[in-house]
């Protein structure tokens, strides 16, 4: 049986958007309350009856969230423009070597804002 197995995660960040025309709010500094899911795709194991458990990608995580958490996210090395699809491949690169199966990850930096990646 192949499933998708998915955990959430949030954090609160400052940011700007550099390369944004002059003039565009996002160009100044502004905070997001981010939601991060991050999905996990295979095979369940018939004795276990689990696929992950979800220890392993809170673990793979804590660091992540604890270097972006209340952070400004232009500081950080990689992000120094954070827009949410530079985060994504940005968050990939940290996770995909601790997370075998890593499959989607969707951020959002508003309720109604979102990115999609799924490593391509």
């Amino acid at each position: 049986m192949t499933i998708i197995l998915a955990k959430d995660f949030e954090f609160e960040s400052a940011q700007s958007l550099p390369t944004f025309p002059q003039g565009h709010k996002c160009r100044q500094v502004h905070g997001h309350s981010f939601k991060l899911t991050v999905s996990v795709r295979g095979e369940v194991d018939e004795a276990s009856g689990i696929l992950y458990d979800h220890a392993v990608i809170s673990k793979a995580m804590r660091p992540i969230v604890d270097q972006l958490d209340h952070a400004y996210l232009n500081d950080i090395p990689g992000l120094e423009n954070p827009t949410i699809e530079r985060m994504c491949r940005w968050l990939w690169q940290k996770l995909a070597p601790q997370l075998p199966g890593l499959y989607e990850l969707v951020l959002h930096e508003t309720p109604r804002a979102r990115c999609i990646y799924r490593g391509e």
